[in-house]
């Protein structure tokens, strides 16, 4: 159990994974202050927590002065900041390397030893893609500012709301096929998104864990072919699997690219398809779950309690008439 006067300021903790982390410091013990842009997403965890346990702050991670503020009277920091796509509003370089400098150097200078950075699996400051490249700068410049930073490199992350499985199963009720750029081979080992939030809480929590990086991924290694398969096994639909080459796919990127422009997520950019062209496992030897003392929960055991929305007739869609 945390001191009850511990408090973690958590940047970028009102997302998919964001309010997880919030949700296991909460149950740690610890006070919260969630730093975001825009405070009010941030409202369903507020209820989360004991009166007093949580505070939510106005924070734009390219700004020190309330990046400063927000880690006022915090005995420790998370990272959450990032972004699959860039825009107009919103770069590659400002928020996975910029911001965690920013972060550690502001740690530092207060005194706060405790920085958990979460980035990704895959980060490379050598990549081709800028999403992985960047992220490989933005952990090389938090440690740099600060020796102590834990890094969490967490693979593709599932769970209700996120951004894989959904993307597909969404796409399965409207297109008669789903796409596999690259062929569908590359490999992936998806973590669920409650075991990386207890991971983030714990590393908080060890001061063995000061300096370490640990990478995520779930109890099974998946190529994005068999994603998909569970997509359509789950949905209830035979949707045909399209194997794109990465020319294409990156043409199709260029394309889809703009919807940035408008606020829209597109399905597809020509960075992730510079991502998919590495596979995205654990490497060999790499501290991950286990050293934390957390059992992976596979994808399987969690992807029917969601995707059944996707079916036609929903939930019971399986059950015979009566």
């Amino acid at each position: 159990m945390a001191r009850s006067d511990s408090l973690v300021t958590v940047f970028g903790g009102s997302g998919f994974l964001g309010s997880q982390v919030v949700r296991a410091l909460l149950r740690g013990g610890h006070r919260v202050r969630i730093a975001v842009r825009h405070p009010n997403l941030a409202f369903e965890s507020q209820t989360q927590g004991r009166v007093g346990q949580i505070q939510r702050v106005a924070c734009d991670v390219r700004d020190d002065t309330q990046v400063a503020a927000a880690l006022e009277g915090a005995t420790a920091a998370v990272n959450l900041v990032g972004v699959l796509f860039e825009s107009p509003w919103q770069s590659f370089s400002a928020l996975h390397g910029d911001a965690p400098e920013r972060i550690a150097k502001a740690c530092a200078k207060r005194g706060i030893s405790r920085l958990a950075h979460v980035s990704a699996l895959g980060a490379d400051a050598g990549s081709s893609s800028k999403y992985a490249r960047t992220k490989g700068e933005g952990e090389i410049r938090a440690r740099a500012a600060l020796k102590s930073t834990t890094v969490v490199r967490p693979s593709v992350i599932f769970g209700r709301g996120d951004g894989l499985l959904n993307r597909f199963a969404s796409l399965a009720t409207v297109s008669p096929a789903l796409p596999m750029p690259g062929g569908g081979e590359t490999r992936f080992q998806p973590v669920y998104v409650g075991d990386v939030a207890e991971a983030v809480s714990r590393t908080v929590d060890d001061p063995t864990a000061a300096g370490k990086t640990y990478e995520l991924g779930g109890p099974e290694v998946l190529t994005l072919r068999q994603i998909l398969e569970l997509v359509n096994h789950e949905t209830r639909r035979d949707r045909a699997l399209l194997p794109l080459p990465a020319a294409a796919a990156s043409a199709l990127g260029l394309m889809l690219e703009p919807l940035s422009w408008v606020g829209l997520a597109p399905p597809l950019t020509r960075d992730q398809v510079a991502l998919l062209k590495v596979d995205n496992v654990v490497s060999q030897g790499a501290p991950g779950l286990a050293d934390l003392g957390i059992e992976a929960t596979g994808v399987e055991a969690i992807a029917p309690t969601y995707l059944w929305r996707y079916r036609v007739g929903g939930q019971f869609a399986d059950m015979a008439p009566a």
